[in-house]
């Protein structure tokens, strides 16, 4: 099997969807974020605490902008990759209760990571299943870093970051925030 032919499997790996079954019971699928998913993310961000609002993006919002919502929802296959957790149905429909995504920065050689996972479905091991699928998508296209700023109080996040081989870098021209790393 030429090397071209292993690349291209491992990226079309990343897009499946997988079913997986909660410890409390509820299915959910593992799946790359649709366009149609934009209007559930917008009808159901107000439903999420302010506190894991802050620890996704750093600093309060109240509302996902149109523009951000297009970015997330219909991410640059060459740059991007975003996955979520979601009801068993069909994009548009579905409720999402966690969203992971990645962008390559510019040298394309190191990815920033961010992750919601919502209080519907915290503590249930959706961090690291969705943690997982960026660092596999990070394999399949060459990436040797991936990395994200967390909030120090996100001790949850810091946690995963940890047990998944990441390691922390102070920043200390940001009070409050470290840089976590994971060499790909």
């Amino acid at each position: 099997m030429s090397l071209k032919v292993k690349k291209a499997e491992r990226k079309n790996k990343c897009q499946r969807r997988d079913s997986i079954k909660l410890r409390d019971g509820r299915v959910l699928w593992i799946r790359p974020i649709q366009a149609a998913d934009a209007l559930p993310i917008a009808g159901t961000f107000h439903l999420l605490h302010e506190d894991e609002i802050r620890r996704r993006f750093l600093h309060p919002i109240k509302a996902l902008s149109d523009d951000y919502l297009i970015r997330l929802t219909q991410p640059n296959p060459e740059t991007d990759f975003v996955v979520v957790a979601a009801e068993p149905f069909e994009p548009g429909t579905a409720l999402i209760g966690a969203v992971a995504r990645l962008s390559v920065d510019e040298n394309g050689s190191r990815a920033e990571f961010g992750i919601l996972v919502s209080h519907f479905v915290t503590e249930l091991g959706l961090g690291k299943i969705l943690m997982g699928r960026l660092i596999e998508w990070c394999r399949a296209h060459q990436i040797r870093h991936l990395w994200g700023d967390v909030l120090d109080s996100n001790q949850a996040m810091l946690k995963l970051a940890e047990t998944m081989g990441f390691t922390r870098e102070s920043r200390y021209s940001e009070a409050g925030i470290t840089r976590v790393v994971l060499a790909i």
